[in-house]
C-alpha cells in the first residue's frame, strides 16, 4: 500500500493489482488517537451510487496499516463528522446561490 496525504492519493495492492484511490477528506480523533480518511476510485455500485470507503489508521505506529471501523463509538463519531460535512456543504451551496 502506498499512502500520500499530500497528494491526496492512496494505492492499495489487491490480487496482484494496484488500485489507486483519491482521498476525499481526512480527520483525526483525539478520543481514539486514530486518523480517519474517506477515499474513492470513482467506481459505482449496482444502484448507481459512487463507492466511497472509510478507514482508520494509527498515526503513532510505524507504517500505515488500514483498520476496519467496527466499534460502535467510532461509527457514531464518524456519522457525526459526516453529518457536519454534509451541513457545511449545503450551507456553502446556499451561499453560492445567493
Amino acid at each position: 500500500m502506498t499512502f500520500d496525504l499530500d497528494k491526496k492519493k492512496i494505492q492499495i495492492h489487491k490480487n496482484n493489482e494496484v488500485i489507486e484511490y483519491d482521498i476525499l477528506f481526512s480527520f483525526d480523533s483525539i478520543d481514539t488517537k486514530k486518523s480517519y480518511f474517506a477515499y474513492t476510485n470513482h467506481t459505482f455500485s449496482s444502484d448507481g451510487r459512487k463507492k466511497i470507503y472509510l478507514s482508520a489508521y494509527n498515526p503513532m505506529k510505524l507504517g500505515i496499516e488500514l483498520e476496519n471501523i467496527v466499534d460502535e463509538k467510532e461509527i457514531h463519531m464518524i456519522q457525526n463528522v459526516l453529518s457536519e460535512i454534509d451541513k457545511a456543504s449545503k450551507n456553502k451551496g446556499e451561499k453560492e446561490n445567493d
